[in-house]
């Protein structure tokens, strides 16, 4: 990790699942959600100067969510040293992206109490070196996800979900075609195809982003 504790049993905890009962990484987890969450969004803000508000709560959901933390997890290798009860090892505890996120939340805060920001930013920074650089493809892959997020985030005046509906149903029953539309306040609704009702809705959403400038088309 790049840093020597001083006081090593926080690292102990950060890597104590709750199974375990007392002294588990749960208030530590709380912790480290938030410190990551500021060195992220302060990465942001001096990456993207001319970024919007929307695109930059876009770029951080991706980049402090389960599954991103689960792989810095993965990566810092965390994984054999969790400390857990029998039963969830056996059950693959280990591989759960779950518990894999909330110790590397509580490692950054392990080494926020420990050596400060500075050492939660050494942390952040090698590992999350790559995220940083480009979007996550796993959200790259989903705009639903990407729109929610972005009306989400307080980039309309009130936050909203947006709205999917039905517009058109074609085709024979083995091969249907669906087109949906995605509206949010204030904006032109957009329209998506497929073949399935999430693929259309998929396909809206992303039309959506990229009307908003927040996609490449």
């Amino acid at each position: 990790m790049g840093h020597t504790f001083s006081d090593p049993s926080l690292l102990t905890r950060a890597l104590s699942h709750a199974s375990i009962g007392t002294e588990s990484n749960e208030r530590l987890e709380f912790l480290g959600d938030r410190v990551l969450g500021l060195i992220v969004a302060d990465r942001l803000y001096e990456q993207f100067p001319a970024e919007t508000e929307g695109g930059l709560a876009v770029r951080f959901n991706a980049r402090v969510r389960r599954e991103a933390c689960a792989k810095v997890a993965e990566a810092a290798g965390l994984a054999p040293q969790l400390i857990m009860a029998g039963s969830e090892h056996a059950s693959g505890g280990r591989n759960k992206a779950a518990i894999l996120a909330g110790a590397c939340e509580a490692v950054i805060a392990a080494l926020y109490l420990d050596g400060g920001m500075n050492a939660a930013k050494a942390f952040v920074t090698r590992y999350w070196e790559d995220a940083f650089s480009t979007l996550a493809p796993e959200l790259l892959h989903d705009a639903k996800t990407a729109l929610q997020e972005w009306a989400q985030s307080g980039a309309l005046k009130e936050r909203v979900q947006p709205i999917y509906a039905v517009k058109e149903r074609s085709g024979p029953d083995h091969a249907p075609m669906f087109v949906v539309e995605v509206r949010v306040p204030d904006h032109q609704p957009q329209s998506g195809e497929g073949p399935t009702k999430r693929d259309a809705e998929q396909d809206a959403a992303s039309r959506m982003l990229q009307s908003l400038g927040l996609w490449k088309g």
